[in-house]
C-alpha cells in the first residue's frame, strides 16, 4: 500500500507537471484552480493589510472597546461578495468598506498580483462600493484559445482574446469605425481574416478594398459584394458607396412620417428603426493598406484627394445608413498627406499591433489614451497578433487574435458565399471569381 501511495503521488505530480507545461488551461482547471482559492483566502486578511486596503475600526467599536476594557479592534478588511472560477482564473467581488476608493485597488493591482501568486490582476467598479478583481491563473495570450461560447449578435464578432481572460468583441454598433495599425508581421493581417471569418456567417455585405493587387481580400472574394484592388477602381467603389448611402437617408427621411399619432418608438433616423422589409443590408467595408490610396504622385494628386475625402464622408456620415468602416495601415498620420488626421478623427475603434517606432504607436493612441502608448511600443516580436485595444473612452487592453490561416478564412468564407447579398449599386466591383479558381476551391 505504501508503494502505491507513493506512485500514485508521483504520477499526480508528473501529471500536473506535464499539464502545466502543455496545457496551462487544463492544468488551472484540474489543479490551479483548487491551489489559488486556498492561497487567496488563507492570504487575503493580510494582503488587504499590507497593500493599504484596509480602513481603521470605527469610532463605535473603539468607545464600546474603551467601555469594556476589551482588546482594540483591529482594522477593517473589505468584505468579499461573491468569489467565482473561471477557465482562465478568477473572479472576486469586493464589498468597499466605507472611505475606500476602486482607484485604490487599481494602484495596487501589481501588488496583489504578486501577494496572491496569478499571473495578472485587473479592476473596475461595477457599482458604488463595489469592486470586481480579475484574476489570471496563466499567461492566456501564449497560447489563444477561443472559448467555445461566446456573446455574439448582429455585427458584434469575437476577435481576440484580452489579457485578462475576457473575450474582446468588435462591436459595429457601438464603435462605427475602426482604425487598425501594426508593422510587417505583426498580425495585422491575421486580425483582419478572423474580423471577415467572424462576420461571414452574418446577413451582413463586406466591401473590400486591397490596392497590394488584391493579395489580401480577393483568396476570399466569394463572400465580398465589391472588391477592388486599385485606387482608380477604389474611388469609384467609394463614390458608389456614397450613392447608396444618399439613397438610403432619403430611404429613412420618407418613413419617419414624424406626427403627434406616431409612437416614439417608430421615429428613427437610422436604418435599425426602419421596419424589416425596408431595412436595407448593413455593409462592412475594409481598407486593407491606407497608405497605398494616400500617397499619390503629383499628376494623382486630384483622384488622392477625391478618395480621402471620399472616406471621410463615409466615417461621418455612414454610421446611421448601415456602412462601417474598417481601416488598416502600416501608420496613420499627418504624413499622409491631407485630410488623413481628420479621417483619423472619425475613426472611434484604435487597434495597434506591434509597431517600429513610438510615433506610429502616437498616431493611433496619442489622442484618446496616451497610457496605451508605451503598451504598443513594449509588444514582443515573437508574438504576432498581440495588439493594444483602446476607443475614444480612454480605457485600453491588451489583446491576441487567435492564428487564422489564409486556408481557414477562404474555407469559411467559401461556406457561406451563399450569404453574400448582391448590392446594385456596387455591381460594377462584384469580383470576377472565375480569374482565380484555385483560390477559392475548398481544401
Amino acid at each position: 500500500m505504501e508503494w502505491l501511495t507513493i506512485a500514485a503521488a508521483v504520477v499526480i505530480l508528473g501529471t500536473a507537471v506535464l499539464l502545466r507545461w502543455r496545457r496551462p488551461a487544463w492544468y488551472w482547471l484540474t489543479f490551479g484552480a483548487l491551489v489559488a482559492v486556498v492561497r487567496l483566502l488563507a492570504r487575503y486578511g493580510s494582503v488587504m493589510e499590507a497593500c493599504g486596503l484596509t480602513v481603521p475600526p470605527s469610532r463605535l467599536r473603539l468607545l464600546l472597546a474603551r467601555a469594556t476594557r476589551s482588546e482594540v479592534p483591529g482594522s477593517r478588511v473589505p468584505r468579499i461578495r461573491r468569489l467565482k472560477v473561471t477557465r482562465t482564473g478568477l473572479v472576486l467581488r469586493i464589498k468597499l468598506q466605507p472611505g475606500q476608493d476602486a482607484f485604490d485597488f487599481a494602484a495596487s493591482s501589481d501588488r496583489l498580483r504578486h501577494s496572491f501568486g496569478m499571473q495578472g490582476v485587473s479592476s473596475r467598479e461595477v457599482k458604488a462600493g463595489v469592486v470586481e478583481l480579475r484574476m489570471t491563473g496563466y499567461d492566456v495570450l501564449k497560447r489563444v484559445h477561443m472559448p467555445a461560447k461566446t456573446e455574439e449578435s448582429t455585427l458584434r464578432v469575437p476577435v481576440a482574446l484580452r489579457e485578462d481572460g475576457s473575450v474582446h468583441y468588435r462591436d459595429y454598433r457601438q464603435v462605427p469605425h475602426a482604425l487598425n495599425i501594426g508593422a510587417t508581421q505583426s498580425g495585422k493581417s491575421v486580425y483582419q481574416r478572423r474580423l471577415v471569418s467572424a462576420l461571414a456567417p452574418q446577413r451582413v455585405a463586406l466591401v473590400g478594398i486591397d490596392c497590394k493587387n488584391g493579395v489580401e481580400l480577393y483568396p476570399l472574394a466569394r463572400r465580398f459584394s465589391a472588391l477592388a484592388d486599385n485606387p482608380d477602381d477604389a474611388l469609384g467603389l467609394l463614390e458608389s458607396l456614397i450613392d447608396r448611402m444618399e439613397a438610403i437617408y432619403d430611404v429613412i427621411r420618407r418613413e419617419q412620417r414624424i406626427s403627434a399619432d406616431v409612437p416614439d418608438g417608430e421615429i428613427t433616423s437610422d436604418i435599425w428603426g426602419l421596419p424589416e422589409h425596408l431595412r436595407p443590408v448593413p455593409v462592412v467595408l475594409l481598407v486593407d493598406e491606407v497608405a497605398e490610396l494616400a500617397l499619390a504622385a503629383k499628376a494623382d494628386e486630384k483622384r488622392r484627394d477625391a478618395i480621402v475625402t471620399a472616406l471621410v464622408r463615409l466615417a461621418q456620415l455612414g454610421r446611421a445608413a448601415g456602412i462601417y468602416v474598417e481601416v488598416c495601415g502600416q501608420r496613420f498620420g499627418a504624413d499622409l498627406g491631407k485630410g488623413i488626421t481628420l479621417l483619423r478623427s472619425q475613426l472611434t475603434g484604435r487597434t495597434a499591433h506591434r509597431v517600429n517606432d513610438e510615433a506610429s504607436a502616437n498616431m493611433a493612441f496619442g489622442d484618446i489614451a496616451p497610457d496605451a502608448v508605451l503598451a504598443a511600443v513594449q509588444i514582443q516580436t515573437e508574438r504576432p497578433g498581440t495588439a493594444v485595444a483602446a476607443d475614444s473612452t480612454g480605457g485600453w487592453a491588451l489583446t491576441r487574435t487567435p492564428f487564422t490561416t489564409l486556408r481557414q478564412a477562404v474555407n469559411t468564407c467559401n461556406k457561406h458565399a451563399d450569404l453574400t447579398p448582391e448590392i446594385p449599386e456596387l455591381a460594377a466591383y462584384r469580383p470576377a471569381l472565375e480569374t482565380a479558381p484555385e483560390l477559392v476551391t475548398a481544401a
